[in-house]
């Protein structure tokens, strides 16, 4: 995959999990797609700023994390094709206490807000995206509080490791723990259990 060029049809492949239009309506949102890339551990938007982008994950990995006071939480974990935004912000364009960060070298595709919204406001295609865009983050954010208030933190594990195996390889395990809602320390005792 090209990552500097964003092309309809890597824009279709990453929405068609949610939403399926023709690729036309990928051809007007590419237009308005800015190439982005981060290094490891840098801050894509910080704490108490406001959210300009709605990006698509191309290369590479980024978390959300609230601070709890002591400690970075993490809420969300996102990899390759994934759609992610500190939502809320994005909304409202008022800041919020979430953080994105890249946990690997990264490389979005970005749309910004002004840029979305004009492109909302051009056509039934503006809104169709608006709606994949919509579907896509709640349906993530949806599925993560559901695992969090029904499973325990081994099922959830198990559940990462059976899914998504590469999260494993490719996080640190104090994230992994954080997002699972564990310390480092339990989440050792979980592991060597599983062995």
């Amino acid at each position: 995959m090209v990552y500097e060029n964003p092309t309809p049809e890597g824009i279709k492949k990453v929405f068609d999990n949610f939403f399926v239009a023709d690729i036309e309506v990928w051809s007007e949102f590419a237009k308005y797609i800015n190439v982005r890339t981060f290094a490891k551990h840098e801050v894509i938007k910080d704490y108490h700023a406001t959210e300009k982008y709605i990006n698509i994950l191309i290369k590479g990995s980024a978390a959300h994390f609230v601070w709890n006071g002591d400690r970075d939480i993490c809420i969300s974990l996102y990899y390759e094709n994934n759609i992610f935004s500190d939502y809320l912000s994005f909304l409202s364009q008022k800041p919020t206490v979430l953080k994105s960060e890249a946990l690997e070298d990264t490389i979005t595709w970005s749309v910004n807000h002004r840029d979305l919204n004009l492109l909302f406001s051009k056509s039934v295609r503006g809104i169709m995206i608006g709606k994949a865009i919509s579907d896509a983050l709640f349906i993530k954010k949806q599925m993560e509080q559901t695992d969090l208030l029904t499973l325990t933190p081994t099922e959830r594990y198990l559940k990462m490791i059976k899914e998504r195996p590469e999260i494993v390889q490719r996080t640190p395990l104090k994230v992994i723990a954080s997002y699972l809602g564990l310390t480092a320390e339990s989440l050792s005792r979980i592991r060597k259990r599983i062995v």
